[in-house]
């Protein structure tokens, strides 16, 4: 395979994995990279900015698949409609999209709902803008990665006590794996929204917390908060949990014993 394919966020948690998986399945690899890169072996870094729009076009130019893993918790909408702009204009490439399970599912009705679960709405606004760009296009919606949780749990055993979201339930899935099937996708056919991938458990904010204190050998107590809003109440009622049966295999104890040890 020599298509050239264009990552966008290929620095970031998942966009690190895909690369190398794309360069072992035969493709040429350009990766969007806000700040200047010397290239790595034969991924090329192009330099660009999907706030401002700055240098996209040189990015996207001759790209036949774009992978789109750039995100930030809020703005996504924007930045995506930059890409597809630039792209549409270079031809009609393959437009892969990660996103979030749940994106259509949890409100954004109040101020409240988009600061506490803003990136839901953020997504679902790239996701609009994905699948209405007139190119052809795949989304992926995974869960919550096991880094994400880790990094979470880190910073809220920081505290004497540990606030936890009462009710709430997560079901984190691996990055590699989740790199592993976008990179099929990305190989493939456009799918349009492909099944939602998602680890192979759902477990209480409270649990997920618990096993990493005990992973890393803290005591804490946990306080159980009930957050408020309707974004809140929907995530409680499993919005961001997936319709079918997680097919990520790496459970969260597992990925916990490889991070920081049992």
């Amino acid at each position: 395979m020599t298509s050239l394919i264009l990552v966008t966020g290929g620095t970031g948690t998942l966009g690190k994995l895909v690369v190398p998986r794309l360069r072992e399945a035969g493709a040429k690899v350009r990766v969007l990279s806000r700040q200047a890169r010397e290239a790595d072996g034969d991924v090329e870094y192009v330099r660009g900015d999907l706030d401002t729009g700055t240098g996209i076009e040189a990015a996207v130019a001759g790209a036949e698949v774009i992978v789109h893993c750039a995100g930030a918790q809020k703005g996504d909408g924007d930045k995506t409609r930059t890409l597809v702009r630039a792209a549409s204009r270079a031809g009609t490439p393959h437009l892969v999209n990660i996103s979030v399970v749940g994106a259509d599912r949890v409100p954004q009705d109040s101020g409240l709902d988009r600061a506490m679960f803003g990136y839901f709405g953020s997504k679902l606004d790239a996701e609009q803008a994905v699948a209405g760009s007139g190119l052809p296009w795949t989304t992926l919606r995974a869960t919550q990665f096991h880094d994400l949780v880790l990094m979470m749990a880190r910073a809220m055993s920081r505290l004497p006590v540990v606030p936890v979201a009462a009710g709430m339930r997560f079901q984190p899935v691996d990055a590699g794996e989740v790199a592993d099937r976008l990179v099929e996708l990305t190989l493939g056919s456009p799918a349009g929204l492909a099944p939602d991938i998602a680890g192979p458990r759902a477990y209480p904010m409270a649990d997920l917390v618990r096993s990493y204190l005990r992973a890393v050998g803290k005591r804490r107590p946990l306080l159980p908060v009930r957050l408020p809003g309707k974004a809140a109440a929907a995530v409680r009622a499993g919005a961001n949990l997936p319709n079918e049966r997680g097919t990520g295999q790496l459970t969260w104890e597992e990925f916990l014993a490889a991070r920081v040890g049992a």
